[in-house]
């Protein structure tokens, strides 16, 4: 196959765009016939506009793939595309940092594969540097073994023999993907896309008379309100198990020379490479549902990836694992990062303000129900006791520690974060320390790595003050060094 000679996308790419365009106008479109009664009876009218727009979303698809032309020329992908001014993007394989390849449901029936190219720079959108809508896999793996071969080159002299080696580090297992789907916590991203679904259609759903059924309901006792959210949130978890499990089923993670290699995906099958050295922080999460078994998810922040695409910058690396396991299993691939070093924890005289930041706002609301909803109000009682023990949790967890050349940063907001960072990939780090945290010697730290176009890292709060300023020399210490050696060179 001839890489260097202009090639089109497979016309699947026609069709994938209009399906695009036509997802961006559905809201549009349902707004424009609901209110459209309203401005008068031109029903004529609406139609014609809507079979012209129809039109031109097909006629734009048809030709956004027709002057749509990729090829593989000097070292270098060279794309040109435009409907009426011809736009030309050649990219260095050099500056391409990985090819993440997907199969969706459209793509696999016909070997085809979606092609997303991420580069150091990036373009800065919500797409990649460069995306092949629908290529066949087999170009997909000649484009990838030209990439590899030519950053090989580049490392190596000719006289050197490059052996690639790969090594599968985790491949989840049916009753880690249950587990994981089981304790996602995605039901309330289901009851909220539900909710944003239908508050789209107001002027359609009749809510007068659904409140007052509900109101004939509730007649029917307590009992019976239960069931029915009971079955609600039954069928909303239930959505969220089925997805997540199409979601990571085969996930696989392995390293491939310098690259950690992610596939999963059972409807759309998904392949992510992250070059280990554009790794910015490595992190682990517990959830309130999984942190008592002691099971983690593990993140990676790549120093890649696309401003509104977070998916490339912040990487899950391991869906679920014990966090016992984790330095087992990772430290030997991600050189460097200490996943059992000891951490300092909040002092004990700083829960004192973790509890006030806690109640300045639920003991006002507790109050005002006692107040005015008795006796029922007394149950706000029990919201003054849990934020209490909220902020315990949020204090127990609050630590930081310096390990060599590696910052530690624990904290929960809602999740149980445990973030680990370079110190040469730190971007920034900060102290604060307010008027009352000084009075208590306690102090606030925040660092930041790049992770995509934007930062990622963390923060906690009402720490000890000497430890804090420790971090503080150590990290200035550094960059003073670093500073001296710049100006010798």
């Amino acid at each position: 196959m001839k890489m260097f000679e202009p090639k089109r996308l497979h016309p699947l790419a026609a069709l994938l765009n209009t399906l695009r365009q036509l997802k961006e106008l559905i809201i549009p479109f349902i707004l424009f016939f609901v209110f459209g009664d309203r401005w008068g009876d031109g029903k004529l009218f609406y139609i014609i506009t809507s079979i012209v727009v129809l039109l031109l979303v097909l006629v734009s698809g048809f030709l956004s793939w027709y002057r749509f032309t990729y090829r593989v020329q000097e070292g270098e992908l060279r794309i040109e595309h435009g409907i009426f001014v011809r736009k030309k993007r050649y990219i260095p394989f050099e500056r391409i940092q990985s090819l993440d390849v997907s199969a969706g449901i459209f793509h696999r029936p016909l070997g085809l594969v979606k092609v997303k190219v991420e580069t150091a720079g990036g373009a800065g959108g919500e797409e990649a540097e460069a995306v092949l809508t629908a290529v066949a896999k087999g170009e997909a793996e000649q484009i990838h073994e030209l990439l590899v071969s030519i950053k090989k080159s580049s490392h190596t002299s000719e006289q050197e023999e490059v052996i690639e080696r790969e090594e599968i580090i985790y491949k989840i297992t049916i009753g880690q993907l249950l587990l994981l789907a089981s304790t996602s916590g995605g039901v309330g991203v289901v009851l909220s896309a539900i909710f944003a679904f239908i508050i789209q259609f107001d002027e359609l759903i009749p809510y007068d008379r659904l409140f007052n059924e509900v109101e004939h309901l509730i007649s029917f006792g307590i009992m019976f309100i239960s069931i029915i959210v009971f079955l609600v949130f039954l069928i909303a978890w239930s959505i969220s198990v089925i997805g997540t499990m199409l979601k990571y089923a085969s996930f696989t993670l392995k390293k491939v020379d310098n690259d950690l290699i992610i596939t999963r995906g059972l409807l759309e099958k998904k392949q992510f490479t992250i070059p280990l050295h554009r790794i910015q922080a490595v992190r682990y999460s517990e959830n309130v549902l999984r942190q008592p078994f002691g099971l983690a998810s593990v993140y990676v922040d790549s120093a890649g990836g696309s401003a509104l695409n977070e998916e490339s910058s912040k990487v899950l690396i391991l869906p679920l694992i014990k966090k016992r396991e984790i330095a087992t299993l990772l430290e030997p691939y991600l050189i460097g990062y200490p996943f059992n070093a000891p951490l300092i924890s909040a002092p004990s005289r700083a829960y004192r303000r973790y509890l006030f930041k806690a109640w300045i706002f639920v003991i006002p609301i507790a109050l005002m129900l006692i107040y005015h909803i008795r006796p029922w109000g007394y149950l706000s009682l029990l919201l003054v006791f849990f934020s209490a023990f909220w902020a315990w949790l949020i204090f127990k967890d609050a630590a930081s520690g310096v390990n060599q050349d590696v910052l530690i940063l624990r904290y929960r907001q809602f999740v149980k974060n445990t973030v680990f960072m370079k110190r040469e990939k730190i971007q920034s780090l900060s102290v604060k320390k307010s008027y009352f945290q000084a009075r208590k010697k306690l102090a606030t730290i925040e660092a930041t790595v790049k992770s995509g176009h934007g930062g990622s890292g963390g923060r906690v709060v009402d720490l000890e003050g000497e430890e804090i300023d420790k971090v503080y020399k150590w990290y200035s210490y550094s960059n003073i060094n670093q500073c001296q050696e710049d100006s010798q060179r």
